[in-house]
C-alpha cells in the first residue's frame, strides 16, 4: 500500500511538472528540416520547426524563411504566439482551418510594430480560410503602451504580386491590412485581397496609401473603432508619388464601424486616380457611408475617375454620401444605380447626400453625376444639401437622376440647376480680403498695461498654433503650455519653437501629451517673437504668460477646439470696413457667436453657426484705433468642437484680453 501511495505521488508530481513546463507540443523534426534545406521537399509544415506555446516566433519565422516555396501552418490545437513575423518573397503560406496566430502579450511596444510585415517583397500568397490573425487591441490603448495607430495585423510596404485569401484579421492597434510605401515612388502592385474579414481593428479595416492594380473582393470590414478615421476602408495617399490606380472593390461589406464605410481622403496628394466600387454595401456605419474628399486647390486638384456602381448604403448614422472639397474641375465622380436606405441624418442641416467645403476652398464644388440613384427621404426633407464653411464657393456640374423614396412611393426626378438652387442655396458673403501682416511691425496697443497671466488659458488651439509675443531686450520671458489630447489621437512630443524678430531660434522645448511644459528665454532684442507649434488633431493651451501674447491667423484662420469665451482684436486707426468670419466644422458642429463693439454693445449675434457666417462692419467714420471682441458660446442645437475665426480687412490677431493686444506701428505696412 505504501508503494502504491508513493507511486501515485510520484506520478502526480511528474504530471504537475509536465503541465507547468513550456514543453513543445511538436518536437523539432530535424530530418524533415534537412530535407527542406536540401531542396527535396517543396511543401513544408511549420510544426517541423517545433511549437512553443509561450512563444513560437522563431519556429514560425524559420519555417517561413526556409527553402520550401509552400509552408503549411498546421493546427496544433493552441494559438501560435508571436512577437512579429517578416514575410519574404516567393512564398505561399497556408494557415489551416482553426489556426490562430496571436500577438504576444506585452510585446509590440513600438508604435509601428506589426504582426506580419513585408517590405519591398514580391510573389507572396497567404491562404487562411477559417484561420485568424489576432492582436491585442485593448492592451495597446493602456498605460503600458505609447499611443499609436500603426500596429497593423498585416502591413505591405511597396510589395508586388501579393494575394491574401480567407483570413480573419482582428484586434489590431492600427489596421487589419495596411498598404503603404517603403520607398518613395515604389507602389504596391498587383494585390488581391479576397474573402477576408477585418474585424474590431483600431483605426481602419484596411488602409490603402498606395496601390496599382488592387482588387478587394468579397471582404467584410466591420466594427472598427479606437482612433479616427475608424473606417471600414480608407484610401489616403500621403505623398504625390503615391498612387491609387485601377483600385477595385467588389461585393464587399462595411458594417458597424465607428467612422465611415468607404472613405476616400485623397487630399490632392496624388495626381490621377481610378477607383471603382461594385456592388458594395455599407450597413449601419456610424459615419458617412461613402466619403469622397479631394483638396480644393486647382493646381493640385486630383484628376481621374471615381465610380460607385450598384452600391447600397443602409442606415448610415451620418449622410449616405458626402462629397467634400472636390472642385468641379477635378476628378469625375459618378454614382450609378446606388441606394441610400433609411439614413439616420440625426443632426440639423443634414441630408442623405451632402456637399461640404473646408474653410480655405476657393473653387465651386461639383463634377458629380448620379444615375438612377435611390434616396430614401422623410417628409419635408430634401435629399441633398451643402455646408459651405469657406463661404460662397457654390456648386457646379452636379447632374443626373434621383429616385426619391418616401412613405407615399417612389418618384424619379432630374437634377436641374433650378432644383439644385432650391436644395443648395449659395451663401452670399461680402468679399473682404485678408490683411497680409508679413511686413507690418507691431507693438502693444496699450503700452505699460499689465497682462493677466492666464489671459489665454480658456483657448484651445488645434492644427497649426501660431502666436506672436512682444518683449523688450533683456526681458526674461516665460510662458507655460499644456499639450492636450482629443479622443484617442496619437501624439508625439510637440516642439514649441520661438523665433526672434531677427529670425533666430531662441527656444525650442518639447511638450509631451497631457503634460505641461515651460518655455523660457531672455529676449535678445526688442520686438515681436513668433511662437509656433503643430498639435494637429490634438490641442495646445497657453496656461500662463509673462508678456503680451496673441494668436495669429495669418494667411488663414485661427483654429480652435471646444473653446468658449471672449476673443479681442484690434481695429487699426483709419479702418472703415472689416469683417469677422466664423464657422463650425460642418454638419453637427457649430458655435454661437456675438460681435461686440468697444463700448461693450452687441452689434450682431448668431446661433448654430456651422457653415461660414460673416459679421460685416462699416464704421460711420474711420477708426481711431480700438478694441472689438467676439464672444463665443455653446450653440443651442449643435455640438461645439472645431471653430474657425477668420478676420478680414484688419490684422488677423486675437487675444484673450485687451491688455495683450498688439497694434501696427504707424507707417510699418
Amino acid at each position: 500500500m505504501r508503494y502504491i501511495t508513493s507511486l501515485l505521488i510520484t506520478l502526480l508530481i511528474i504530471s504537475c511538472l509536465a503541465l507547468a513546463a513550456p514543453a513543445s507540443r511538436h518536437p523539432i523534426n530535424q530530418k524533415a528540416i534537412n530535407a527542406v534545406a536540401a531542396g527535396k521537399v517543396k511543401v513544408a509544415r511549420a510544426s517541423w520547426w517545433g511549437f512553443d506555446p509561450e512563444d513560437s516566433t522563431q519556429a514560425l519565422q524559420d519555417a517561413i524563411n526556409s527553402k520550401a516555396p509552400k509552408v503549411i501552418v498546421d493546427n496544433v490545437g493552441k494559438p501560435g504566439i508571436v512577437t512579429g513575423i517578416t514575410l519574404p518573397s516567393n512564398k505561399e503560406i497556408v494557415f489551416q482551418r482553426g489556426v490562430v496566430v496571436l500577438a504576444k502579450k506585452g510585446a509590440f511596444k513600438g508604435t509601428g510594430d506589426c504582426l506580419f510585415t513585408a517590405r519591398l517583397q514580391s510573389n507572396i500568397t497567404l491562404r487562411g480560410y477559417g484561420a485568424t490573425l489576432r492582436m491585442r487591441r485593448s492592451d495597446y490603448a493602456g498605460p503600458d503602451y505609447e499611443k499609436g495607430e500603426w500596429r497593423h495585423v498585416l502591413a505591405l510596404f511597396s510589395c508586388s504580386n501579393v494575394q491574401v485569401y480567407g483570413l480573419k484579421l482582428t484586434e489590431s492597434g492600427g489596421d487589419g491590412i495596411y498598404l503603404g510605401s517603403a520607398k518613395e515612388g515604389t507602389t504596391n502592385k498587383n494585390i488581391l485581397i479576397k474573402d477576408v474579414i477585418c474585424d474590431r481593428n483600431y483605426r481602419q479595416g484596411i488602409s490603402v496609401i498606395t496601390a496599382d492594380n488592387l482588387l478587394i473582393e468579397n471582404c467584410i470590414l466591420s466594427n472598427t473603432g479606437g482612433t479616427a478615421p475608424s473606417a471600414g476602408i480608407d484610401f489616403e495617399p500621403n505623398r504625390a508619388s503615391e498612387r491609387l490606380v485601377n483600385c477595385v472593390m467588389r461585393n464587399c461589406v462595411t458594417r458597424g464601424n465607428a467612422g465611415g464605410g468607404y472613405v476616400l481622403a485623397i487630399g490632392g496628394n496624388t495626381e490621377r486616380v481610378s477607383l471603382r466600387f461594385e456592388n458594395c454595401r455599407s450597413i449601419g456605419d456610424s459615419g458617412r457611408a461613402a466619403h469622397v474628399y479631394t483638396r480644393n486647390n486647382p493646381p493640385r486638384a486630383v484628376r481621374g475617375t471615381i465610380r460607385f456602381i450598384d452600391c447600397t448604403f443602409v442606415r448610415p448614422r451620418g449622410a449616405g454620401i458626402v462629397i467634400m472639397d472636390k472642385p468641379a474641375g477635378g476628378a469625375r465622380v459618378r454614382f450609378i444605380r446606388c441606394s441610400i436606405l433609411d439614413p439616420q441624418t440625426p443632426q440639423p442641416g443634414q441630408a442623405p447626400i451632402m456637399f461640404m467645403t473646408y474653410r480655405n476652398a476657393t473653387q465651386p464644388l461639383g463634377g458629380v453625376r448620379f444615375d438612377q440613384c435611390t434616396v430614401a427621404v422623410r417628409r419635408g426633407q430634401v435629399p441633398m444639401r451643402m455646408v459651405d464653411t469657406a463661404g460662397g464657393v457654390g456648386l457646379r456640374d452636379v447632374e443626373g437622376t434621383l429616385i426619391l423614396q418616401t412613405a407615399g412611393g417612389r418618384k424619379e426626378i432630374t437634377l436641374t440647376k433650378e432644383l439644385l438652387a432650391r436644395w443648395v442655396p449659395q451663401i452670399a458673403i461680402r468679399p473682404i480680403p485678408r490683411v497680409d501682416i508679413a511686413h507690418i511691425v507691431f507693438e502693444p496697443a496699450a503700452p505699460g498695461s499689465k497682462v493677466p497671466a492666464e489671459c489665454l488659458r480658456f483657448v484651445r488651439l488645434r492644427e497649426q498654433a501660431r502666436l506672436l509675443l512682444y518683449a523688450r531686450a533683456g526681458d526674461t520671458v516665460t510662458f507655460r503650455v499644456y499639450y492636450g489630447r482629443v479622443a484617442r489621437y496619437a501624439a508625439r512630443p510637440l516642439p514649441v519653437r520661438v523665433v526672434s524678430p531677427a529670425g533666430r531660434t531662441v527656444a525650442s522645448p518639447q511638450a509631451l501629451i497631457e503634460q505641461e511644459a515651460e518655455v523660457s528665454f531672455v529676449a535678445p532684442e526688442t520686438g515681436v517673437y513668433s511662437v509656433t507649434a503643430n498639435p494637429g488633431a490634438n490641442y495646445l493651451q497657453v496656461l500662463s504668460t509673462s508678456h503680451p501674447l496673441v494668436i495669429s491667423g495669418a494667411g488663414g484662420s485661427v483654429d480652435l477646439y471646444s473653446t468658449t469665451g471672449e476673443l479681442f482684436f484690434w481695429v487699426p486707426a483709419g479702418t472703415k470696413t472689416f469683417a469677422v468670419r466664423i464657422s463650425g466644422e460642418g454638419v453637427g458642429e457649430g458655435v454661437a457667436a456675438a460681435l461686440v463693439d468697444p463700448t461693450g454693445k452687441v452689434v450682431e449675434q448668431a446661433d448654430n453657426i456651422a457653415a461660414a457666417y460673416q459679421f460685416d462692419v462699416d464704421l460711420p467714420r474711420p477708426s481711431a484705433g480700438e478694441a472689438w471682441s467676439l464672444r463665443m458660446s455653446k450653440p443651442s442645437l449643435l455640438v461645439l468642437e472645431d471653430v474657425h475665426v477668420d478676420l478680414r480687412g484688419i490684422p488677423p490677431l486675437v487675444a484673450g484680453c485687451k491688455e495683450a493686444l498688439l497694434a501696427p506701428v504707424a507707417g510699418s505696412d
